[in-house]
């Protein structure tokens, strides 16, 4: 999807136009829009679209940060439109003069006119290594700006006298020249000693001092030039250094003289390690109020920017028109928010772009050794200014829309009355994927200090609901699944009440774990639901952090559904007779259109469902009732057959032993269509920062993974038996692994072989075993290239994987002589996976290098 179409008058215009017509035709009132209801609004973009497009739309959500946001953008946008524009512009501007004149004392300007723009810290430990005690700046990076024309570095200097590390700061530098970071993993190294201390230690030191922040250490400072393009960088001063210390003092001034109901800086707790696998780190490390995640002068800064805005909203509240002045006030908080995202211990420096990222890079709260400060007053333009101009894009975007309406309500006991909408829309949240509520309340306890008293939006509890939430906790927790499931159920079975009979239901998933699915779809058949569609739709970044290296869905799959309008039972047999047809009918449609793998699979089920979704329920001839889970069973294997079937367009897969269908049918359920080929300069970042015992990211592992009751479906579906191929995929938790094929050559080869190379090596590298040091593709060992092949594989994979090694090893003769003198090429269904596998294999994988250079050697050699 081209998302930008959807601000272009004449797209626009024609959705709006077929929306109406639909509604009309459907049996809508002429001069009536269609009614969009979404209960789990979130952020808002459903809701948001659905006015765009001409319908009306109704959003509410539990979490009164979603709320404030659909109340702005749905209600206060279109309302008060160019007008809300202008004040918010007025008196934006007016907070910004006002913030300036009492925080630039706070953020001096360097003597030759320069301006900081940003402050980089490390959080510091006492190195426990024997007999040292020095200070360890904890540091994730050295790089500065790491990008293919500029480059600028910082060099650590061991000072073990003065039981401290000293700093410089070097341009054009090389990669080779720039050590790495001294925190991995959570432990952190001494640069003076070589000591590293362990992370339990680390944890505890940086606890005992709230984390760490206020007494970090400055060790560089970026600015701008007026004359010059670009960044600069240079160590802190004197001058840098107190200038902290004076917002520190004068943050305990204000609180000492401030008199309002709540703290001035936010004392709510922030999550423990008891929930939440994503947010618990910065309490383990002793950040256990709110507060505690800024420094002093960030704190400063934004309890600044609160009371500016209060301030606003006095000024404005003896106006006739009350409801303007409260979404000035809103839109203010917002931008308010949008600041504390960068204001923060944790934000990093983004070496390749040179800047903050905010502290929601990911759906997580992790834990950040070293973070950048932006200078409020001066910093990146004017962050204040840029936040306030984000909030101003929104208007300008909006404010020509219907009025829409927004409420905070529970999604299992929706307001609106029965027969009510003609669609129901929402992306419903998955299990334990994102918690939403602990996430929002970094932003809810600023806006809580911010906002006027808001009808119908209650900012009044301590931190954001909880106990209602949909969500699970603990992924390993039957109780908390089945809790979710339950509301869930309630929740879809209120989207069947509202809805007209005529209306449609669209639930978007974008989630790859095919419990999930389960547990949604039979929510969905248990309320009332009849599944007619499945459609995949670009709506999610591949790019993004919890997508990458898993099979994640590259598209949101919006499954389309109605409300079932008679109560019939179902016979099993006619289900099966007519299951294998329908997916022939699709698999090709949706290849054809580009939808590959994961996205198949589950775009696939839609049209699936409905054939067992149209009853009440399904009977098997005996009378016993057949489950949704059973059901799906049969869907999962007639999908991975067709894939099968499609991958080996000229030959019949059957031929083909279990492990090869097997791996055709992995690799193409990981793909996502044409892949991703641009690239970025700048060298990636470590990523950090949590330490192992409370890191939301999974580690890095080779190979193709996929979520282990997927596998086992595929597998299933196949004829395949994942307990027969320990040789080719590993299964460990809830996790399946396809392993590469250097890891393979221990047991295709003889365990004493070692692994199989994954790079090239120069010539002048000499080859000292057969799979460690491998040449050109030319080049030849003395002794290896002179030896046969010992035993050949017992499947046809087996045998191409043999002959990709020989070739990633450069025994070009050893590969000639097992394709022509042991007959492993003369079986042609070892050219027929060689070539399906190419199709497979990622662009830039070892793999693909390897099975395309077996292939390159066919025609040389007679084949």
């Amino acid at each position: 999807a081209n998302w930008d179409n959807s601000t272009q008058q004449d797209y626009l215009e024609t959705s709006r136009a077929l929306t109406q017509a639909a509604h009309e035709a459907l049996g809508g009132i002429p001069g009536t829009k269609p009614l969009v209801v979404d209960p789990f609004a979130g952020g808002g973009s459903i809701p948001l679209e659905a006015l765009r497009v001409g319908a009306d739309a109704f959003a509410s959500d539990l979490n009164p940060v979603a709320v404030l946001l659909n109340k702005v953008v749905l209600e206060y946008i279109p309302k008060y439109g160019q007008k809300l524009a202008d004040e918010v512009r007025k008196w934006g501007q007016w907070v910004k003069e006002e913030a300036e004149k009492e925080l630039a004392e706070f953020y001096p300007k360097d003597p030759d006119g320069a301006t900081p723009i940003a402050y980089l810290w490390a959080r510091t430990i006492v190195c426990e290594g024997p007999g040292c005690g020095a200070e360890v700046p904890l540091m994730r990076s050295l790089w500065f700006a790491n990008k293919s024309n500029k480059s600028v570095a910082l060099k650590l200097i061991p000072n073990p006298e003065a039981k401290r590390v000293d700093f410089e700061i070097s341009g054009n530098v090389k990669a080779k020249d720039i050590g790495e970071g001294t925190v991995k993993r959570g432990s952190g190294t001494c640069p003076c000693c070589g000591y590293t201390t362990p992370v339990t230690s680390v944890r505890k030191q940086l606890k005992a001092r709230n984390g760490g922040a206020n007494d970090a250490l400055l060790f560089c400072v970026v600015t701008t030039r007026e004359s010059e393009k670009g960044r600069f960088y240079r160590l802190p001063t004197d001058e840098d250094l107190e200038a902290v210390k004076k917002a520190t003092e004068e943050l305990e001034k204000r609180k000492w003289e401030y008199r309002g109901e709540l703290s001035l800086v936010p004392d709510e707790p922030t999550p423990d390690n008891k929930g939440h696998r994503a947010v618990g780190s910065v309490w383990l490390y002793g950040m256990e109020k709110w507060g505690d995640v800024f420094t002093h002068r960030q704190a400063l800064a934004l309890t600044t920017l609160v009371r500016l805005v209060k301030d606003v909203g006095e000024k404005l509240a003896n106006r006739k028109d009350e409801g303007l002045a409260i979404a000035v006030q809103s839109c203010l908080a917002l931008a308010v928010d949008r600041c504390a995202n960068q204001f923060c211990s944790l934000a990093k420096w983004h070496n390749g772009r040179e800047v903050i990222d905010g502290v929601f890079a990911r759906q997580a709260l992790p834990m950040l050794w070293d973070f950048g400060e932006i200078n409020l007053v001066g910093g990146f333009e004017g962050y204040w200014q840029g936040a306030v101009n984000w909030v101003l894009s929104v208007v300008k975007t909006s404010r020509s829309l219907n009025i829409g309406q927004t409420q905070q309500a529970n999604a299992a006991t929706h307001p609106l009355p029965d027969d009510f909408a003609q669609c129901f829309f929402s992306d419903p949240p998955y299990y334990d994927a994102v918690p939403y509520a602990d996430l929002s309340d970094f932003f809810y306890v600023w806006l809580k200090r911010t906002l006027p008293p808001l009808a119908g939006i209650y900012f009044t509890d301590k931190l954001t609901p909880k106990k209602e939430q949909a969500i699970v906790w603990h992924p390993n927790s039957a109780e908390e699944k089945l809790e979710f499931e339950k509301k869930m159920s309630s929740a879809m079975a209120e989207g069947c009440r509202i809805l007209s009979a005529d209306g449609v239901g669209v639930v978007v998933f974008a989630h790859k774990s095919t419990s999930g699915w389960e547990a949604m779809l039979q929510a969905m058949v248990d309320a009332g639901w009849t599944m007619t569609g499945s459609w995949p739709i670009d709506t999610e970044m591949g790019n993004r952090m919890n997508a990458m290296g898993t099979a994640s869905l590259a598209s949101s799959i919006h499954l389309v559904c109605r409300p079932r309008n008679k109560e019939e039972i179902g016979d099993w047999r006619d289900v099966l007779k007519e299951l294998p047809q329908r997916i022939h009918e699709w698999m090709p449609r949706l290849a054809s259109e580009g939808v590959v793998g994961a996205d198949a699979i589950f775009a696939c089920l839609g049209p699936a469902l409905e054939i067992f979704s149209r009853y009440s329920h399904v009977e098997k001839a005996s009378g016993e009732q057949v489950t949704l889970k059973d059901y799906l069973e049969y869907v999962w294997a007639a999908v991975s057959k067709e894939a099968l079937s499609m991958i080996f367009t000229d030959a019949d897969a059957t031929g083909f032993e279990e492990d090869a269908r097997l791996t055709a049918m992995w690799l193409w359920t990981l793909s996502a269509g044409t892949p991703d080929t641009t690239t970025d300069n700048s060298e990636p970042e470590p990523e950090a920062d949590d330490d192992e015992e409370t890191s939301s990211k999974s580690t890095k592992t080779s190979g193709y993974v996929l979520e282990f009751d997927a596998a086992r479906k595929i597998a299933q579906g196949l004829g395949a038996h994942l307990e027969n191929l320990r040789t080719l995929i590993q299964v460990k938790g809830d996790k399946a692994r396809l392993l590469p094929v250097s890891e393979r050559a221990p047991y295709l080869f003889g365990k004493d072989q070692g692994k199989a190379p994954t790079k090239r090596k120069k010539k002048e590298v000499q080859q000292l075993t057969l799979f460690t040091l491998p040449g050109s593709d030319e080049e030849e060992s003395t002794d290896w290239g002179e030896t046969a092949v010992e035993k050949l594989g017992n499947t046809v994979l087996d045998r191409i994987h043999q002959s990709m090694i020989l070739f990633a090893a450069g025994r070009s003769e050893a590969l000639k002589r097992f394709l022509v003198e042991d007959g492993v090429g003369a079986d042609q269904r070892f050219w027929k996976l060689a070539q399906a596998l190419s199709a497979l294999y990622p662009n830039g994988t070892d793999e693909k290098r390897w099975v395309d250079g077996v292939l390159a050697r066919k025609k040389g050699l007679g084949f």
